[in-house]
C-alpha cells in the first residue's frame, strides 16, 4: 500500500480520452482563487523498456496525452474540491484555469455518435504563485445525428428522443456505469422556448415567492409566462464575436493558454490525434492578441513540418512559453520569452515524460525521462544536466524555503531493487555520492516517498504489514500513531495544510468506505474525524473519496457518509469536530412546498465526478464569493442518481434554493458578483443563463446566432473574469469556432460602497465558528454593477470565548455518547510521558486538544488545554528492540542496524546494553545516544539471541530478539543409491553448498507418492521401497528467499550385484563434477561394458559417483525369465555375469574415448561388494563409498 502524494504547487495538467483510456490525470482548480486545486487518477504500472512509449504507475502515457505531460503535479497546498485522494474535480465540466485542452472526438467520423462524456478537456495551470488562470467549462457534444437543422430556430427534440440520447451517451463508454449524477437514470423534461434552445422544464416560482422577492422579477416562469416573455427574452444578447480556425476541421484536440492578468494574449494549440496510429499527426499553433477576437496561425514560426504535442507555461513568468514536439517525430523544445510571439528550437537527447517547475525560480525545471532518469535545467530548458538515474516516477520534489537548507535541493526516491527503494536528497547541479543525503535510515517501499509542505512521508513494510513514517519540519522520522486497532489496509495522505495532516484510512473491516483521521502539528498522533466516508473506484482502479472543502470559509467541509447502507451528505464548520445534515429547501422551482423533515429527509449533494468530469454532478465555491456554493444533488432520505437538480446556498450552507431541475455548469463572473450557467446537453445551443443576485433570478442571453456544439469554455485569467471564450463546432466536420463573449457590456457602472452589505457567518444561528465571529462584505443582491479588480473580500473577526465545541479528542481518547472524551480501552494516558527526562516537564493531556486554526480565547481553555507537569521518576518500561528494516533475518557479513525504543522512563538516565549473542556486547550511557541505531556485523551463520537491557537507579527491563543470520544457498545435491533392495532401508541425503546457510527446511517427495511430501529440518531421511521398479525421489531446500531442488531415480530390485569402478587418471582432468556430466559418462561407460562383454542392456546399470577422484559403480540384475525369481538361480546367474565383467576389466578391455586424444581405461576397483539377496543382510559398502566420495 502506497501513500498518495499531494504535491504542493500545481504546475501542469493532463487530458482525458474515455474510449482509449490507458492513463488519466486531470488537474483542475475548483475556484478562481490564488490556490488552485487538482484532480488526478493514478494508473497501473507498465514496464519502462524505452525508447518505446510506455506507461508507469505515476507517469501515465496515453495516446491522447503528450509524453511530457503525463504526470506533472501530484500535490495541492489545499484540498478545495471534491476530494479523491488527490482527485480534486470541479463541478461537472467547470474548470477554473486559463490553459485548457479541449478535444472533440466526435470529429473523427461523421456517422458515429459520441456522447458528451467523450469530450476531452485538457486543463493546465501554472502553480500557486501565479494564481488560477481562468475558468474552463466543457459541456455538450458535437455530432451529425441531432434531429434538427442549425439555425436560429435551434433544436427541440421530443422527450423520448432526448431520453434516448442520454442513455446512448451513458452506454457509449464502459467507464460511466457507476455515475452518481443521474445521467441516463431518468428522462429529462424538455420543452421548446421562444429562443429555440432545448431547455429543461421552466424553472418557476409561485406568486408567494415572487412577492417575497420584493417585487423583483421571478427567476422561474410558468409555461404561459415564458411564452409571453419569449420575444423580450430573445432580445437579450451578449457582446460576442466568432472566429473560425480555418484549415483545422480535422483536428480533434485543442490546448488553450490565456497568458495572464492584464494581458490580451491567448495561445491555442490544435492537434489531430490519430487513434489508429496512437500519435499526433498534425498540429497548428494559433495566437490572439485581442482577447480572442482574432487569431494568427504561427506554424511558419515554429516550423511548417514541426508537430507539437504539448504547451507549458512558466508558473512564475507567464511570458515564458515552452512547446514540446511529438517524440515520435523528434525530441525538441521550442521556447518563447515574449508570450509566444517568437520561438527558439532546442534539440534534446532524451525523451521527456514529465516536467516539474520550481515554485519560485522561473527558469528552474526538473524533467523526468522515459528511462527513469531525472534531468535539471536552470535556463528554462535551453540546457539540461543529468541529476540521477533510476528515479521512481513522480517521486521527485523541489526543496521548500524555510525548511530545507538550500533552494536547489531535490528530494527524490531512487529504485534499488524490485521491493526496495531509498529516499535521498541531491543538490541541483552537483548530485554526487559525496553530496547525497539520506534522511531516512534504511530502505523504504517503492513509490512511497511523499514530500508535501513541511512533512515528509515514507512507508516500510514489515512482515507484510505497512508501517508509515512521518518527518515534520525535516526532523527525524517517527512512526505515525493511529488508534491502536485501526490496522489500516490502505492509508492516503490527503492534506497537510494548516500545520496538520489529514489522512484517509481504510481499516481492516472496511471495503467501500474510508475513515478520516486528523493529526496534531507533529503529524504523528491521529484522531478520528469522520467514519465511513463514501468511496468508489474510478478509472483503472483509482480510489475516490467524497470530501469537499468549501472555498472562502475556513474550516467548512462537505462529505458523503454511508450510514445503514444509505449515503447522506454532512457539513462541518469546525474542521470535522462536528457534522450535521443539510436542511433541504422549503420550496421547489414552481413555488410548491417541500415536506422534508430532519433527520429523516435532507438535501444530499454529489461531491465528485466519475470517469467523465463533464457529465457528472457538480459543486463549486470560490474564495472571492464566501458563502455561495452551487451543487447538484437530490432531496430525500439518501443521495440518489435520479431527479438530480441544481442547488445554491448564499449563506454557507444554512439554507438552500433549487435553481435548475437538471444539470448545469455554473461559472463565477466578476469575483462572484454574477453567475453564468450553461446547460449540459449533447445538442447544439446558443444561449446561456445569467444571474446577478446570487442565483435568485436567471436571465437567458444568446451568445451565437447559430447553435453551437460546445466543447469547452475558457474564462479570462484572474479574479475579474469578464471575458470568456466558448469553443465548439457548428457540425461534426466544421472548423473550431471560437466565440469571444465580453460581459462588460451588460454592466453599466462600477460598484460603490453603497452596493455592498455585511453578512454574518453562522451555523444555524451560532456565530462563533472556529473560535471567532466573522463578518464579510458582499454585494447586495439588488446591485448590478462591476466590482472589478480592486474588490477584496473584506472580513472582520472578533474572538470568542472557548467552549467545549472548540476542542476535539486527543490521541488515545474517544468521544462517548455523552459528548465527552474518555481514554480508549487500549490507551494508557501515562504513556504520553515516555519521552520525559527527570527534572524536565511534559504536557499531560486532558483528553482534548484545540481544533487546528481555532482562535478562541479564555473561556474553558484552561480546563481543556494540556497541563504542564514535572516528568515522573520511574524505572524503564516498554523497552523495544528491532532491526532498522523490521526483519528477523540478516545476511552474513552485512551491517545489521538495531534500534532500541523506550516507552516509559528517564531515557537520559537509563543506560542501554546490547548483547549481540555472538560474544560481543556494547553499553551506552543513555537512550538518546543511540537514536541512529547500533550497527553490528555477524561473521558466522546461525540463530543469535540478541538482548537489550535498559537500566537506571529504579530498575531495569530487557527486550529480546532472535536474529537469523544466513547466507545465499548456491546449489544442492541429492545423494541417493542408484539401486536399492526392496523393503530394505535406504538413506537419502541433501548436500548443500555452502554447507552452512542458516535455517533450512527440506521438503521430500519419495517414491511415486507426490501428494504428501515429508517436511524435515534435517538433511537426511531413511526410507524403504516396497515394490520393484523405478522410483523417483525429489527434495526441495528452502533457505531464506531461495528454494532449490534436486531429483534422483532409484531402481528397486529383490536381487542385484554391484562393483566399484576406477578409471585412468586422465579422466579426473576432464571431470567438472556436475550431475549432467556424470549422467552422460555413466551412459558411455555402460555402452563400453556392453560392447566388451556382450551383457544385455536391461541387465546392467552404471552410476558415476560425485567427487574426485572419479569413481563409478556397476549393478548387475538377474534375468527374471532365466532365474524364475528363485534365489539360487539368481545368485548363480549374477556370479556368471560378474565374472564376465571383472575379467574384461582386469584385462583392460573396457575403454572409451572422452574426446579426441583422451582415451580412458576402466578398471575394477580393489574394494568388492557383497552379494545382495533378499534373505541375507543388506551390506551398504557402495553407499558408504558414495557418501565418502561426495
Amino acid at each position: 500500500m502506497q501513500l498518495l502524494p499531494l504535491r504542493a504547487g500545481l504546475h501542469f495538467v493532463k487530458s482525458f480520452n474515455l474510449d482509449h483510456l490507458g492513463s488519466v490525470a486531470l488537474w483542475t482548480p475548483l475556484h478562481l482563487a490564488p490556490t488552485p486545486q487538482l484532480a488526478a487518477v493514478s494508473l497501473p504500472h507498465r514496464a519502462q523498456n524505452l525508447p518505446e512509449r510506455q506507461t508507469d504507475s505515476q507517469h501515465p502515457l496515453h495516446p491522447v496525452l503528450p509524453p511530457a505531460m503525463e504526470t506533472e503535479v501530484r500535490f495541492c497546498p489545499k484540498w478545495h474540491g471534491a476530494l479523491r485522494f488527490g482527485l480534486f474535480f470541479l463541478l461537472r465540466g467547470l474548470v477554473g484555469v486559463a490553459e485548457a485542452e479541449i478535444t472533440c472526438r466526435s470529429c473523427r467520423d461523421g456517422n458515429m455518435w459520441y456522447g458528451a462524456q467523450e469530450l476531452l478537456l485538457r486543463v493546465e495551470t501554472s502553480g500557486p504563485a501565479a494564481g488560477v488562470m481562468g475558468e474552463v467549462l466543457g459541456s455538450g457534444d458535437r455530432t451529425g445525428r441531432v434531429p434538427c437543422e442549425p439555425g436560429p430556430a435551434g433544436c427541440a427534440p421530443d422527450r423520448g428522443h432526448q431520453a434516448q440520447l442520454r442513455r446512448e451517451r451513458i452506454t457509449d463508454s464502459g467507464k460511466v456505469s457507476q455515475h452518481r449524477d443521474g445521467v441516463g437514470s431518468t428522462p429529462r423534461r424538455f420543452r421548446r422556448d421562444s429562443g429555440g434552445d432545448a431547455v429543461s422544464s421552466a424553472p418557476a416560482e409561485g406568486a408567494a415567492a415572487a412577492a417575497a422577492a420584493a417585487g423583483r422579477r421571478a427567476a422561474r416562469w410558468s409555461g404561459e409566462e415564458r411564452r409571453a416573455a419569449g420575444a423580450r427574452q430573445e432580445d437579450l444578447k451578449l457582446n460576442s464575436s466568432t472566429f473560425a480556425l480555418t484549415g483545422d476541421s480535422s483536428h480533434n484536440q485543442a490546448m488553450v493558454h490565456w497568458s495572464g492578468q492584464n494581458s490580451s494574449v491567448i495561445l491555442m494549440l490544435t492537434k489531430l490525434f490519430d487513434f489508429n496510429l496512437n500519435s499526433v499527426t498534425e498540429s497548428s499553433l494559433w495566437r490572439s492578441t485581442d482577447y480572442g477576437a482574432t487569431y494568427q496561425k504561427l506554424n511558419d514560426k515554429v516550423g511548417a513540418k514541426t508537430i507539437l504535442s504539448y504547451l507549458y507555461v512558466s508558473p512564475n513568468n507567464k511570458r515564458k512559453i515552452m512547446l514540446l514536439t511529438d517524440p515520435e517525430i523528434e525530441s525538441s523544445l521550442l521556447i518563447s520569452s515574449d508570450e509566444g510571439a517568437t520561438y527558439q528550437k532546442y534539440r534534446l537527447n532524451f525523451y521527456i515524460l514529465s516536467l516539474l517547475f520550481h515554485p519560485e525560480q522561473e527558469d528552474w525545471i526538473l524533467a523526468y525521462s522515459y528511462d527513469q532518469k531525472l534531468y535539471s535545467s536552470v535556463e528554462f530548458g535551453r540546457r539540461w544536466q543529468l541529476v540521477h538515474e533510476k528515479v521512481a516516477p513522480n517521486r521527485f520534489y523541489w526543496s521548500k524555503m524555510g525548511l530545507d537548507k538550500e533552494p536547489g535541493l531535490i528530494h527524490l526516491e531512487t529504485s534499488i531493487s524490485e521491493g526496495q527503494a531509498l529516499y535521498v536528497t541531491c543538490k541541483l547541479q552537483n548530485c554526487t555520492d559525496a553530496n547525497k543525503g539520506k534522511p531516512f535510515p534504511g530502505y523504504i517501499d517503492p513509490n512511497s516517498l511523499v514530500v508535501q509542505d513541511e512533512y515528509v512521508f515514507v512507508q516500510v513494510s514489515t512482515a507484510g504489514r505497512p508501517v508509515y513514517y512521518v518527518s515534520a519540519k525535516r526532523d527525524v522520522f517517527t512512526p505515525m500513531k493511529l488508534p491502536k486497532y485501526t490496522l489500516p489496509k490502505e492509508l492516503h495522505v490527503i492534506s497537510t495544510d494548516e500545520n496538520r495532516v489529514v489522512a484517509a484510512v481504510q481499516e481492516w473491516n472496511q471495503n467501500e468506505t474510508y475513515n478520516l483521521y486528523v493529526s496534531d502539528t507533529s503529524g504523528v498522533y491521529y484522531t478520528l474525524a469522520l467514519e465511513n466516508v463514501v468511496s468508489s473506484m474510478g478509472l483503472e482502479g483509482n480510489v475516490m473519496v467524497d470530501l469537499y472543502e468549501v472555498a472562502g470559509i475556513k474550516g467548512m467541509f462537505l462529505a458523503n457518509k454511508k450510514t445503514d447502507n444509505q449515503v447522506k451528505t454532512y457539513i462541518t464548520y469546525n474542521r470535522g469536530r462536528d457534522w450535521r445534515l443539510l436542511q433541504a429547501p422549503g420550496r421547489d422551482l414552481r413555488g410548491s412546498s417541500i415536506h422534508c423533515v430532519l433527520p429523516y429527509c435532507s438535501l444530499h449533494l454529489h461531491l465528485h465526478v466519475s470517469a467523465n468530469p463533464y457529465t457528472s454532478g457538480n459543486i463549486a465555491s470560490r474564495e472571492s464569493a464566501p458563502g455561495i456554493i452551487v451543487a447538484s444533488g437530490s432531496i430525500g432520505s439518501e443521495l440518489t442518481t435520479s431527479n438530480v437538480s441544481a442547488f445554491i446556498t448564499s449563506d454557507a450552507g444554512n439554507t438552500w434554493r433549487q435553481i435548475f431541475d437538471e444539470e448545469y455548469a455554473v461559472l463565477y463572473l466578476d469575483q462572484g458578483g454574477a453567475l453564468v450557467a450553461i446547460r449540459h446537453t449533447p445538442l447544439p445551443i446558443r444561449h446561456l443563463w445569467l444571474s446577478f443576485d446570487e442565483g435568485r433570478q436567471w436571465n437567458k442571453y444568446s451568445f451565437s446566432n447559430t447553435p453551437l456544439f460546445v466543447d469547452g469554455v475558457l474564462g479570462e485569467p484572474g479574479e475579474e473574469t469578464l471575458i470568456m471564450t466558448i469553443f465548439g463546432h457548428f457540425s461534426h466536420r466544421s472548423e473550431w469556432q471560437l466565440v469571444k463573449i465580453d460581459f462588460r457590456s451588460i454592466f453599466n457602472r462600477r460598484c460603490t460602497e453603497a452596493d455592498y452589505q455585511t453578512w454574518h457567518l453562522h451555523n444555524q444561528g451560532e456565530p462563533c465558528l472556529m473560535g471567532v465571529k466573522r463578518i464579510y462584505r458582499k454585494l447586495k443582491p439588488t446591485s448590478r454593477c462591476v466590482m472589478g479588480k480592486s474588490y477584496s473580500v473584506a472580513m472582520t473577526s472578533a474572538p470568542c470565548d472557548c467552549t467545549e465545541a472548540d476542542f476535539e479528542c486527543d490521541y488515545g481518547y474517544e468521544r462517548r455518547t455523552d459528548g465527552k472524551c474518555s481514554p480508549a480501552f487500549w490507551f494508557h494516558p501515562s504513556s504520553m510521558s515516555r519521552s520525559c527526562t527527570t527534572g524536565m516537564t511534559f504536557l499531560n493531556s486532558t483528553g482534548y486538544r484545540k481544533v487546528v486554526s481555532n482562535n478562541c480565547t479564555a473561556g474553558v481553555i484552561a480546563e481543556y488545554t494540556a497541563r504542564r507537569q514535572h516528568c515522573p521518576t520511574q524505572a524503564p518500561k516498554g523497552l523495544h528492540l528491532v532491526t532498522s528494516e523490521g526483519r528477523l533475518t540478516a545476511t552474513l557479513g552485512a551491517n545489521v542496524t538495531f534500534l532500541v525504543f523506550l516507552e516509559e522512563g528517564d531515557g537520559a538516565r537509563t543506560s542501554i546494553t546490547v548483547d549481540f549473542g555472538d560474544g560481543h556486547a556494547l553499553t551506552y550511557s543513555n537512550v538518546s545516544s543511540i537514536e541512529d541505531g547500533i550497527k553490528h556485523i555477524y561473521k558466522s551463520v546461525g540463530i543469535y539471541r540478541v538482548t537489550a537491557t535498559g537500566e537506571n537507579s529504579l530498575g531495569s527491563e530487557t527486550a529480546t530478539l532472535f536474529l537469523h543470520v544466513t547466507c545465499q544457498l548456491e546449489h544442492i545435491h541429492l545423494s541417493a543409491p542408484f539401486v536399492a533392495v526392496r523393503n530394505k532401508e535406504v538413506n537419502l541425503t541433501a548436500v548443500l553448498h555452502p554447507s552452512q546457510v542458516g535455517t533450512v527446511t527440506y521438503i521430500w517427495w519419495i517414491g511415486n507418492n507426490t501428494e504428501q511430501p515429508v517436511i524435515t529440518l534435517e538433511g537426511s531421511v531413511a526410507c524403504t521401497f516396497s515394490r520393484e521398479g523405478i522410483n523417483t525421489v525429489t527434495v526441495q531446500v528452502s533457505a531464506g528467499n531461495a528454494i532449490l531442488q534436486d531429483r534422483k531415480t532409484i531402481a528397486v530390485h529383490d536381487y542385484f550385484r554391484s562393483h566399484l569402478l576406477a578409471f585412468s587418471s586422465n579422466l579426473d582432468e576432464h571431470n567438472p563434477d556436475v550431475a549432467e556430466w556424470r549422467q552422460d559418462v555413466s551412459r558411455v561407460i555402460r555402452n563400453a561394458l556392453i560392447q566388451a562383454t556382450g551383457v544385455r542392456e536391461d541387465l546392467l546399470l552404471v552410476s558415476v559417483l560425485p567427487g574426485l577422484p572419479t569413481a563409478a559403480e556397476f549393478f548387475l540384475l538377474p534375468d527374471k525369465q532365466l532365474t524364475e525369481g528363485k534365489a539360487e538361480k539368481s545368485s548363480a546367474h549374477l556370479d556368471q555375469l560378474s565374472d564376465l565383467l571383472l575379467n574384461a576389466l582386469n584385462q583392460n578391455l573396457v575403454q572409451f574415448t572422452l574426446r579426441p586424444g583422451v582415451q580412458v581405461t576402466v578398471y575394477a576397483a580393489h574394494l568388492s561388494a557383497a552379494t545382495q539377496r533378499h534373505s541375507e543382510t543388506y551390506v551398504c559398502l557402495f553407499l558408504l563409498g558414495m557418501l565418502l566420495l561426495s
